[in-house]
């Protein structure tokens, strides 16, 4: 066993934590997972930074909230010279690989990685910028709605499964170089689409749920009084004009947890390689995601809310030789996820600063320092800034000029009661209060995003304007055809899709 092991990071795309069976799920199956979860420290609340792909990825790569540094959405360009543990681990030696997505925007589509053999399926310009001055009612052309929800069911080809098939492909090959003709260690991130929407995946996947009990939604209906963030997204996709009804919800559900065994299959092809690579028993391996996925409860789909089922992810390390089994109770964050890589690979964790700590001390037993956790939401589908702040099992979420909300995720898992304003509850409104005016000056935020978006809505212009130029990262391999800057996200997506 070595000082400086490998490292295999694998992301699962909208993966709920408690999809997974190492958080209680008896219904999913996923034996590769399970198998990873029962070896390895489970840490039972970890939270996204921010519920949507680009700002949760640049903070968990980063340490630094949207925030900080500057990915607010999912055309927020994440800066080069901000160090990501991509950065870090190179200059400790280690050989960085980038296998799959990892959505950057702009024209660093490595951020620290030595190699990135596979393009992004999702396009690095300016394409997909929110709009604040739009009403609540009104959406962009790709915006999500609820197509992915009412033609879910078995298929031949997606985008994403002909993606993820080319991921794997690619990590085990790496795995293999590395065994053979490289002697230093490797830091090997391997990114799949699944199991993000739309729910439609091959017919053999679909079919290891036949006779199976799917389970519905806990709370399919949204709570009374009607909170602004649920009626916010339940107008964003039309929930309020299209009806889901029950049976629909359950094949919904279904073909999430097809698309959940589908990448569970891959991982397990990236641990043979391991272990037929002789690597498997110096290979720290960590499983997460960028955010959760609502799947019907609250009447709310994919993510996007400050919800437990959209923030809370995976977060598994399995490395048996090295980390006894256990499971930490206590709540993290993705933010940690850069100081403890660095800690893993034999550095020394960056300085203060970051908005993460090293989890590498509960690794080897110890609880993580109990602390508030932050999370932000600047992107479509508010109009002002959301911040959350997270302390236990109490949530404080306020949003610039709305009444907070105020959460006991003790007696009220659901999230269903609003606390803010109980006369009980006046100390942790207050105290959790404090915090957050501590943390933010969300006027001053919500003009920093406004003015963002108005910039970036003119470069946009101008760069589609004369002779063109593409950030879409450009590999010795020829380019599927995902979706490229300036395409149409739809149109590309129907243009995979074959019943």
């Amino acid at each position: 066993m070595t000082a400086r092991p490998h490292i295999l990071l694998v992301i699962a795309d909208q993966l709920s934590a408690r999809a997974l069976p190492a958080y209680g799920n008896r219904i999913v199956r996923a034996p590769h997972f399970e198998r990873l979860g029962s070896e390895g420290v489970v840490f039972e609340r970890a939270l996204c930074a921010s519920p949507l792909c680009v700002p949760s990825r640049a903070s968990f790569l980063t340490g630094l909230l949207p925030s900080r540094n500057g990915a607010y959405d999912n055309a927020g360009e994440l800066p080069a010279s901000v160090p990501t543990f991509a950065h870090h681990l190179r200059a400790l030696g280690y050989r960085t690989v980038l296998t799959g997505k990892m959505h950057f925007i702009g024209p660093d589509q490595l951020h620290g990685f030595e190699e990135r053999p596979l393009p992004d399926v999702y396009p690095a310009g300016l394409d997909w910028i929110p709009d604040w001055r739009l009403g609540d009612d009104e959406t962009l052309p790709w915006y999500h709605d609820l197509s992915s929800v009412l033609r879910a069911g078995p298929i031949r080809r997606t985008l994403q499964v002909g993606y993820d098939a080319e991921v794997v492909e690619h990590a085990r090959r790496t795995i293999e170089e590395s065994a053979r003709a490289d002697e230093r260690p490797l830091l090997l991130v391997a990114s799949f689409t699944h199991p993000h929407d739309p729910y439609e995946v091959p017919a053999a996947y679909w079919d290891r749920y036949d006779g199976v009990e799917i389970d519905p939604p806990e709370h399919p209906e949204p709570p009374v009084p009607l909170d602004p963030p649920t009626r916010r997204l339940r107008a964003m996709v039309a929930a309020d004009r299209i009806e889901v009804g029950a049976e629909q919800t359950l094949l919904a559900r279904r073909g999430y947890y097809g698309a959940i065994s589908l990448v569970d299959d891959h991982v397990g092809s990236l641990v043979d390689a391991l272990s037929a690579c002789g690597l498997a028993d110096d290979t720290v391996i960590v499983v997460t995601s960028d955010h959760g996925e609502m799947l019907g409860e609250r009447g709310l789909w994919y993510k996007m809310a400050p919800f437990e089922d959209s923030i809370r992810v995976p977060l598994i390390v399995h490395a048996p030789s090295r980390y006894a089994a256990r499971r930490v109770g206590e709540p993290v964050s993705l933010l940690d996820l850069l100081p403890t890589l660095v800690d893993v690979a034999g550095g020394t964790a960056p300085a203060p600063g970051l908005d993460g700590v090293s989890l590498a001390p509960a690794l080897t037993g110890s609880e993580p320092p109990a602390r508030d956790l932050p999370l932000e939401y600047l992107a479509e589908g508010v109009r002002a800034p959301q911040v959350t702040i997270v302390r236990g099992s109490r949530k404080l979420v306020r949003s610039l000029g709305e009444p907070d909300l105020l959460y006991d995720l003790a007696g009220d898992p659901g999230e269903r009661t609003n606390l803010s304003g109980d006369p009980e509850h006046v100390a942790d409104a207050r105290s959790l209060g404090a915090v957050v005016e501590a943390r933010w000056d969300l006027a001053r935020l919500d003009a920093d995003v406004r003015a963002s978006q108005e910039g970036r809505r003119l470069v946009a212009q101008a760069l589609a304007t004369g002779a063109t130029a593409s950030w879409d990262h450009a590999t010795a391999t020829p380019d599927g055809p995902y979706i490229r800057s300036g395409q149409d996200f739809w149109q590309r997506l129907e243009a995979w899709r074959e019943p």
